[in-house]
């Protein structure tokens, strides 16, 4: 980025600003730095660039959206400002890298960024040196992109799923979909709370399509959204009913052999002469009930 440091912070007109990367964020976090500012000031002026308009300059944000939008908030008018020389792709560069170095933040919309990068010519070299990210993953992403899965991006932004397992799975049928993620577990990339999140994405990318739609704040929530939220639950709760009754059923099924197995005089002399006494007290009340004679 070819941009000189500003020499003094300036007040700038908050109206005057253009967010040029608008990200979502987080609502729990903005508020923390609304109430922060609200608190002690702001610690760090906002970056901005300045354009000459018709009516006087207007500035391009390079970075501090969360400020700007936290003196918004707090209904001020101006905004401390370090004010640099750098053009509109300069800027929408400094933004993303921005971004990036703050990973823990992570939003779809970085993503589209790389997307946006490519558009404007860069390629995926430019776009791997200017954002830090390796080449092959900048490559993964704008080929999930080209395919319009938001919803893997997602996943894979969120650190849910390599970027690997979701090119596999964008690149494969439903029964291709399946061995991917069989893959995925036999290689130690998707295990444990991961599994089940990437088998749920699957389902809700079955049924739901590739895309993501985001609700907004003060939006209209139409007939079909709340018909496909409402069956969206209502298939969860079959799912946890389902395996309620597969999970009653095998306990059943322990319970039953296990009497059977103690009314076994071999069986139970088998387990005095190895002086197994013990079992968990919940266990011999149940087979207790069965009539089974326990050791």
């Amino acid at each position: 980025m070819s941009a000189r440091p500003a020499q003094r912070v300036e007040m700038v007109p908050v109206e005057r600003i253009t967010v040029l990367n608008p990200r979502i964020r987080n609502p729990r976090m903005f508020r923390e730095i609304v109430d922060s500012i609200a608190r002690i000031g702001l610690k760090r002026p906002i970056t901005v660039t300045r354009r000459a308009g018709a009516d006087g300059p207007f500035y391009d944000l390079v970075c501090g959206q969360g400020r700007l939008e936290a003196f918004l908030e707090l209904g001020e008018t101006e905004i401390p400002a370090l004010v640099v020389n750098a053009d509109m792709e300069d800027c929408l560069v400094a933004s993303l890298v921005e971004n990036c170095a703050r990973r823990h933040h992570r939003s779809l919309d970085l993503l589209q960024n790389i997307g946006g990068m490519r558009q404007r010519g860069h390629t995926v070299a430019d776009i791997a040196r200017q954002t830090g990210l390796s080449g092959e993953f900048v490559g993964c992403v704008l080929r999930l992109l080209e395919k319009g899965e938001q919803r893997l991006l997602q996943s894979v932004e969120t650190g849910q799923m390599p970027i690997s397992v979701a090119i596999e799975i964008a690149d494969a049928d439903e029964p291709g979909i399946q061995l991917a993620l069989q893959h995925a577990y036999e290689n130690n990339l998707l295990r444990g709370r991961k599994l089940l999140a990437a088998k749920r994405l699957v389902e809700q990318r079955k049924r739901r399509g590739k895309h993501v739609r985001r609700r907004t704040d003060g939006g209209t929530i139409s007939s079909a959204s709340l018909l496909n939220a409402y069956q969206e639950e209502t298939d969860r709760k079959r799912l946890l009913v389902r395996r309620a009754e597969v999970a009653r059923n095998r306990l059943t099924f322990i319970t039953e052999a296990l009497g059977k197995l103690f009314t076994d005089r071999a069986m139970t002399e088998i387990l005095e002469s190895e002086k197994l006494h013990d079992m968990p007290e919940e266990l011999r009340d149940r087979l207790g009930n069965t009539g089974a004679r326990m050791p």
